[in-house]
């Protein structure tokens, strides 16, 4: 929801009644109606009041009014393990763009997990505010930041589960809007369009009024998203919630109609993952694309060769599949060590440890052991540790996290024996 949170000496977006007030009923209804998560923009200079009368438990905290803050934030009902803010690279000086730094947010969510954290499931949300307005220079900005938004996603969400929400200031009816079109050729779906429009994207503009009582109309909000090898999501429900955030008198609370989707979710069928265990740093990698190009019903990876090298820290991971892929991620330093699987024997379980180093938390430690109790490890124990069992008739056949020229995150993507 775009909750119009500007100024009211810049900007009284045509909004009826005091944005104080209007922002802290805002929060009461978000509150009310316990959304599972909420991503605003336009969240400036009444972000207090907004948050006064909420009561979600995962709530990012704000960047500041104007100029100073992009206006993005999230609640949320789940915690997350990484979140970040990201300024566009290109801006329109003529729509007054460029007056605050926005951008997107970006932060992996802990939809679900085990309680000893051997299994989880992340979805990867992103919440958006595009550059405004119908000149040529504004709609080129727009291009740009959509545009950045997948190279990030390509970057930084490769393997994982992804939903896209908040006001991309787009049409698929306008001409000029290409990029939020190539979004659904890039392998995401718009649950407007699928549930209010048939699948079918429209070329005709069919705009809505405010508060909207149709739900085939398109506004410049959108939810789009995509699955994963790791967890399969299907938008169930959509909707326009204007009738919810209304005052008592029945104005508007926002000059955009608020966008809901609902989601169901399942775990992977043939490959699944353990919770991440380090911390948010370094270069996020993922070897679910390729080991979801090897799995099948009848096809199933397994690792012939692991190979790890530590020392005072854990300095890279790594293992050989039988057909003879390898999969390695960090750097060189530290001393290598392998173990060669049998042909019946598979990597069961894997012991990791954590510390700080400059500050910052990487993983210092790992032990494998295998079905036939064998074992590996590198790098140099801690106090904080944790242990990662794959489920019954399953193994570890790769990895997913953050590393550098060490490990800074880890976690473990299992496929079926």
């Amino acid at each position: 929801m775009n909750v119009a949170g500007l100024p009211a000496i810049l900007q009284g977006n045509g909004v009826p009644g005091d944005k104080a007030t209007n922002a802290r009923l805002i929060g009461s209804k978000f509150a009310q109606y316990g959304y599972d998560a909420i991503h605003v923009q336009e969240d400036f200079n009444y972000h207090a009041h907004l948050y006064a009368t909420d009561n979600h438990p995962y709530r990012t905290a704000t960047s500041g009014g104007v100029p100073f803050g992009d206006g993005l934030n999230t609640l949320s009902k789940y915690d997350w393990v990484a979140f970040r803010r990201i300024k566009w690279d290109q801006c329109s000086i003529g729509s007054g763009d460029c007056l605050t730094p926005k951008g997107f947010t970006f932060m992996r969510l802990a939809l679900s997990g085990s309680s000893d954290s051997t299994t989880a499931v992340y979805i990867d949300l992103y919440n958006i505010h595009t550059d405004a307005g119908v000149e040529a220079g504004d709609i080129a900005a727009r291009q740009s930041n959509i545009n950045q938004v997948a190279a990030y996603i390509a970057a930084w969400s490769a393997g994982n589960a992804v939903v896209i929400f908040g006001d991309a200031n787009s049409r698929y009816s306008r001409t000029g809007d290409t990029a939020v079109r190539s979004l659904l050729a890039g392998g995401f779906t718009d649950a407007w369009v699928q549930l209010q429009r048939g699948g079918v994207v429209p070329t005709a503009e069919s705009l809505c009024a405010n508060p909207s009582t149709v739900h085939t109309c398109e506004t410049v909000d959108k939810i789009l998203y995509r699955s994963s090898p790791l967890v399969t999501l299907r938008a169930t429900a959509f909707r326009y919630e204007s009738s919810r955030f209304l005052q008592a008198n029945g104005s508007v609370l926002s000059d955009h109609n608020p966008v809901y989707a609902d989601f169901t979710w399942s775990a992977g069928a043939l490959l699944r993952q353990s919770a991440l265990f380090g911390a948010d740093y370094g270069t996020w990698f993922s070897d679910v694309a390729v080991l979801a190009g090897k799995t099948s019903a009848t096809r199933k990876p397994k690792p012939a060769t692991l190979t790890f090298r530590g020392a005072s820290r854990l300095d890279s991971v790594g293992l050989a599949l039988s057909d003879g892929t390898a999969l390695t991620h960090g750097g060189s330093g530290g001393t290598a060590a392998s173990l060669a699987l049998g042909a019946s024997e598979y990597w069961v379980e894997a012991r990791l440890c954590k510390g700080e180093k400059d500050g910052k938390t990487r993983v210092f430690y790992i032990r494998a052991a295998t079905s036939a109790g064998r074992s590996l490890a590198a790098g140099t124990a801690t106090a904080s540790c944790a242990t990662f069992v794959a489920p019954q008739g399953w193994q570890i056949v790769g990895f997913v996290g953050q590393a550098g020229d060490e490990v800074d995150q880890l976690a473990f993507v299992y496929a079926p024996r």
